[in-house]
């Protein structure tokens, strides 16, 4: 590396989310599962990480404390071989690849990293798996960049199978034409407005009485009172469903995807509680209170354009961690018509896309810690995540395949370990897949796998229920 290049950024200090991450209280990282179709080759992982991630300033510097307790990022030399990690397996005795990579992973998600140098690893295992001929499995450090940089960062290290040459594209979100009846506009215009205001007060309301005392109801979701440890012993499990089967239910309802994925979670969690009912939780109560933790990426511009170039200086959309919190409520009972579970997240959701409290959070968590400090910032975010039950997050990724450094890639998953929440659900769209990822504390859920059954199932039987009432029509 060239140390010129590098003087600019000595001492680059940190935006006041990543001083909260790397803060002892609020430690986080997040864990990415890269699923290939070809044996790896570590040698070109290794070089493909040095014409690309090192050049990163955040990828080669390393974190120190000043005598002020700010945290800054000091540039120093990689030697990229000693964060790619090539394990030394006995293949002999791996009767199930499956769950050996699920034990790896979650002892990777389990140990620190060492915050004397970067804060990044990559494993490379050709171990072959149900959905994989070998995994490469990162652990990065969340200062590092929220999961829109991050994912940028893949998108840039990755080209197009169909087009060596090529950056892959996502998908887009389409845009309301707006009536040309100028009257009408107005009138809208100013009705919208009123709503945008009306929903944010409500909305920073309920966090405000969120932060001061209502903690969601107990069940057997829900981390201890008062536990608010976040290095807890994590397992991390994911499941690979068909991205066909949710456009379909998206498409037959006139609904987004995320509301779909929402619909599914709670019919999911209905059903997992439903079978746990016995220990001294009745589900089927009215006035049950289960909220998330909704992560929402604040830029304005997510094009796939925008996010290769997000890495580039000038560029107009932000590296690093530029998100908000929305917490959301959760409907967790039993609907005789499954397909309830989906109108009511729609429902919610267009509530929650009208309010700016996302938005405003994040302005709040910035005064905050430039007039109280770290330590007053970290004791009300644990106070917020500690009174929710869990975090949901959904990223959408490539929708064509593509190769990671000349890798052909089967799948890709991430999860985010932090808060002291006990239940972690991350969902990642890539081609015709959405993989499904849980992490959960095993002291509160000693079960994941049947949770995630559960999320599977439910999906299924709202797929069901959309053919069964016709509403899905053959597309041509």
């Amino acid at each position: 590396m060239v140390r010129e290049e590098q003087e600019p950024v000595a001492m680059e200090p940190f935006s006041p989310i990543s001083q909260l991450f790397v803060s002892p209280g609020l430690y986080c990282v997040i864990v990415l599962t890269l699923g290939f179709k070809t044996r790896s080759n570590p040698s070109t992982i290794v070089e493909g990480i040095k014409n690309t991630w090192v050049k990163l300033p955040r990828f080669s510097s390393k974190v120190e404390m000043k005598k002020n307790e700010k945290a800054v990022w000091i540039p120093v030399s990689v030697r990229v071989e000693d964060h790619v990690i090539v394990p030394d397996l006995d293949h002999a005795n791996i009767e199930n690849p499956d769950e050996f990579i699920e034990d790896y992973t979650s002892n990777i998600a389990n140990t620190p990293l060492d915050m004397s140098r970067p804060l990044w690893e990559f494993h490379v295992l050709n171990i072959k798996t149900s959905n994989a001929e070998s995994l490469c499995i990162g652990k990065l450090h969340h200062s590092l960049g929220d999961g829109m940089s991050l994912m940028s960062l893949l998108l840039a290290s990755s080209r197009k199978i169909s087009d060596p040459e090529a950056i892959p594209t996502t998908t887009v979100a389409k845009k309301h034409v707006e009536s040309n009846d100028k009257g009408w506009w107005l009138v809208r215009r100013f009705w919208l407005m009123i709503r945008i205001i009306f929903t944010t007060i409500i909305e920073l309301c309920k966090s405000l009485l969120t932060l001061c005392f209502m903690r969601d109801t107990k069940t057997p979701l829900m981390a201890k009172p008062g536990d608010t440890n976040t290095i807890r012993p994590r397992k991390v499990i994911h499941r690979i469903i068909s991205f066909d089967d949710v456009k379909l239910v998206k498409n037959a309802m006139e609904m987004k995807v995320n509301d779909v994925l929402l619909g599914m979670t709670q019919a999911g969690l209905s059903r997992y509680l439903s079978k746990k009912s016995d220990e001294n939780m009745m589900v089927e109560k009215e006035n049950i209170r289960l909220r998330g933790t909704v992560t929402v990426n604040l830029r304005p511009d997510t094009k796939i354009e925008d996010l290769t170039n997000m890495m580039e200086k000038g560029s107009k959309c932000r590296w690093g961690n530029f998100l908000g919190i929305v917490i959301f409520p959760l409907r967790v009972r039993s609907e005789d018509d499954p397909l309830e579970y989906v109108r009511k997240a729609k429902t919610t959701m267009d509530m929650k896309k009208l309010s700016m409290e996302p938005l405003i959070i994040y302005g709040i968590i910035k005064c905050i810690m430039k007039i109280f400090g770290e330590k007053v910032t970290e004791t009300i975010v644990k106070r917020i995540f500690g009174h929710t039950t869990l975090s949901f997050s959904n990223v959408m990724g490539p929708k064509e395949e593509i190769s990671f450094f000349d890798h052909p890639m089967s799948y890709v998953t991430a999860t985010a370990l932090a808060g002291p929440q006990a239940l972690i659900i991350h969902f990642v769209s890539y081609v015709n897949k959405i993989i499904i990822n849980l992490a959960v504390d095993t002291t509160v859920i000693p079960d994941p796998h049947l949770l995630c059954d559960d999320l599977v199932e439910s999906l299924d039987i709202i797929k069901s229920a959309v053919l069964e009432k016709g509403l899905h029509k053959m597309e041509v």
